[in-house]
């Protein structure tokens, strides 16, 4: 430049980039916007505006902001649930590029059935992450897939060597995470970290009620929400008034670190575990009302919250916190089934010092005790428990008891009292109780005890108060069982029709509530003996075959056990005696080692005796027909104690003694109270032992043994029956 020459004006980079841009058709890519945010949404903007035939992708962990910006969220990979097959599994891109970088550093690797749960393990704790998974994969080098997954709660430590060829934040977990920290502000570090308390996530409220302290008002936390989900760090799921905040667990774990850093861990999980015992104690009295199912919802929702609160408390050793969430989870639990959980949350905080001998603790007993008893979970511990409440509740006035206290000090006096004709008189007192559940409960207690006891007359009166009561209160639960109770009575009439459509609304009630309740395949099953009867019989062994399949159907070996059992006595009557035979001996092995005297098992026995009958195995059939009476006299359960009398009245038919038959068949009937034409097998038995004897001799024979037997009090009828097979001494007697 010669000189008095003036230099020309320094050019825009910017609007240099805008010219050479402003006539060509193109595709922009700017990436990792995050950290230079402000001048890559300048930018943008720019070129926009003055150049119509170029588009922009940008790679951000939040929006750039700008006029007619669209977004379009990076999902992590999708991993498979548990638990998945190989196969199932490798349909799963998370898994498939697990497999691929291991393949990759450790040649011959693939995934197979000795490895794919650890595998998905590591694909699911490491929420999909892409890199993540890369660094995982790359450890197989010197660790297996099963060492990998049993290392990842130090997560950080585990995956911190990636490549020498990768951008610093790229080289490990912990800087990827870092990354992203160092970009936030103080209030959402101070959110970020005491969300982490959440395993299950928060809704806006709960954020609010245990986030809002030092350092974070909670006028604040709406929009610091808002703020963290634009960066990527939470992700928003659900509609509706209580969508929920999330992080993924590598997120949500390094919030933990830096929140046991900050030294105010203790005081975020007090926060968090006294919130979501307000909450259950709101729930609680509305999970026996009509608008059950809300509350319900809102404690599944919050199930990972509340199972954490309470660990936290017992490992705080917090015994009046922890009770606390005992007593008001109780019923929760029973209705979703988790009886295990309930009873051993309850046996590990009774285990702590300093449990008040209140009422509060002794509503957690007594609801402990109810799971104890539906579960496998009874004996001892269950019979303690409600020692315990009836000391406590002796100091109490009943009146000011809580309806769970009122049932369950009625409920211990029946277990004192037993099963005999004077039981009833136990629940007396329920049934004038000021609360309509309890008094439905009193009803159907009621009820069910005249149908142990075979005094069928009784029965459909308690039923109907029952019903009444339960539909005052609005609890599905016990609407459900009480309509199961009537199909019942219809079946042994052999209504079979109207027995089909009161099981198939005490399923449809059930699954209102999630499905999760005791009892639920005992209600399947009959469904599935009064479809048969109907003349569907192909229904009941598509719902059977479909509950067999269903992924956690069943809690434990009684319910797998009662599946084959129905499809195994539904074989029996198609004379598929093969399918039978299997289907029957599975169910007999998965009820071998059951807790006390089983109703259920006598059953599975006795059917398999018949079948020991049919082909002439006499020696196995006695056998099992002689384990069958004595766990259904034990049992005190009259109607499966004549069911096995009806197997032995088939032995005796067998061995050429139809008089006998006949008299096993009378004494069975007045112990079930009525004859049960939802039984087809004891139905064909009679009509054989009737082929073998003229029809007068038949009668005379079954009315001398059907009087005989109602003369004597309930207890003495079945030490009779014991005696007469020489198993006296093995469960009979006067006792309950």
């Amino acid at each position: 430049m010669g000189p008095g020459q003036i230099a020309p004006a320094p050019v825009d980079p910017l609007e240099r980039l805008v010219s050479a841009l402003s006539g060509r058709r193109l595709l922009l890519l700017l990436d990792n916007c995050e950290h230079l945010l402000d001048a890559a949404a300048r930018l943008a903007d720019r070129v926009l505006a003055g150049c119509p035939g170029v588009r922009i992708l940008a790679t951000s962990r939040e929006p750039l902001g700008i006029t007619g910006e669209t977004l379009w969220p990076v999902e992590p990979l999708e991993p498979p649930p548990l638990p998945a097959g190989p196969e199932e599994a490798l349909s799963f891109p998370a898994v498939q590029l697990f497999a691929a970088r291991a393949a990759a550093v450790s040649p011959g690797f693939d995934v197979t059935g000795a490895n794919v749960a650890s595998v998905v393990r590591i694909c699911r704790a490491l929420d999909g992450m892409p890199l993540a998974i890369e660094l995982a994969a790359a450890r197989l080098r010197a660790l297996t897939a099963g060492q990998v997954a049993a290392r990842l709660d130090d997560r950080f430590r585990l995956l911190g060597a990636g490549s020498r060829t990768a951008l610093p934040r790229h080289r490990t977990l912990r800087a990827v995470v870092e990354w992203s920290w160092d970009l936030l502000d103080d209030a959402e570090r101070t959110l970020w970290i005491r969300l982490a308390v959440f395993p299950g996530g928060a809704t806006a409220g709960s954020a609010e009620a245990v986030c809002a302290g030092p350092g974070l008002e909670r006028a604040e936390i709406p929009d610091v929400l808002a703020a963290l989900v634009d960066k990527s760090l939470l992700t928003v799921a659900g509609a509706g008034p209580r969508p929920r905040y999330r992080m993924l667990d590598t997120i949500r774990a390094y919030g933990l670190e830096r929140l046991a850093e900050s030294g105010g861990e203790d005081a975020a999980r007090r926060a968090h575990a006294e919130h979501f015992a307000r909450l259950a104690d709101d729930a609680e009295p509305h999970l026996t009302r009509a608008d059950q199912l809300v509350w319900l919802r809102r404690l599944s929702a919050e199930h990972d919250n509340t199972s954490a609160a309470l660990r936290w408390a017992i490992s705080a050793g917090d015994a009046p916190l922890a009770i606390r969430f005992c007593a008001a989870l109780g019923w929760y639990w029973f209705l979703d089934g988790q009886l295990g959980e309930g009873a051993d949350s309850l046996a590990d905080v009774l285990a702590l010092p300093g449990v008040p001998a209140d009422r509060t603790t002794a509503r957690a007993l007594a609801l402990g005790a109810m799971i104890a008893l539906d579960g496998r979970h009874a004996g001892e511990r269950a019979a303690s428990w409600l020692v315990r409440v009836r000391e406590i509740c002796s100091r109490l006035d009943r009146a000011e008891l809580h309806p769970v206290l009122r049932l369950t000090l009625e409920i211990a006096r029946l277990y004192e009292a037993g099963w005999d004709s004077a039981s009833a008189m136990a629940v007396d007192a329920l049934l004038d109780d000021p609360d309509p559940w309890v008094r439905g409960l009193g009803h159907f207690i009621r009820g069910q005890i005249a149908h142990n006891l075979g005094r069928a007359d009784e029965i459909e009166d308690d039923l109907d108060r029952a019903l009444a009561a339960f539909r005052e209160s609005g609890d599905r639960w016990g609407l459900s069982f009480a309509l199961a109770a009537r199909a019942e009575v219809l079946a042994r009439r052999g209504d079979h029709r109207g027995s089909v459509a009161g099981y198939a609304e005490a399923l449809r009630l059930n699954a209102e509530l999630g499905g999760g309740t005791a009892g639920i395949l005992h209600i399947r099953m009959k469904l599935a003996n009064e479809l048969d009867l109907a003349g569907e019989r192909g229904r009941a062994e598509a719902m059977l075959h479909a509950a067999l399949r269903e992924p956690g159907g069943f809690s434990g070996p009684e319910e797998e056990a009662g599946l084959h059992y129905q499809l195994g006595e539904l074989a029996r009557r198609s004379g598929d005696t093969a399918e039978a035979v299997r289907r029957l001996t599975r169910a007999e092995r998965l009820t071998e080692d059951l807790p006390g005297p089983s109703q259920f098992r006598a059953m599975v026995l006795c059917s398999r005796a018949q079948l020991d009958l049919a082909m002439g195995a006499l020696d196995d059939a006695t056998a099992r027909l002689d384990e069958a009476l004595r766990g259904a006299v034990r049992a005190h359960d009259h109607p499966i104690v004549a069911y096995v009398l009806a197997g032995q009245a088939e032995r005796a038919r067998v061995l050429g003694d139809p008089e006998r038959a006949a008299e096993l068949l009378g004494t069975a009937d007045a112990l079930r109270g009525t004859r049960d034409l939802s039984l087809p097998d004891v139905l064909a038995i009679e009509t054989a032992v009737r082929a073998s004897l003229d029809e007068e001799r038949f009668d005379a024979v079954y009315a001398r043994a059907r009087t005989s037997t109602r003369a004597r009090t309930r207890a003495r009828a079945l030490a009779t029956v014991l005696a007469e097979f020489r198993l006296a001494g093995e469960g009979g007697g006067e006792g309950r």
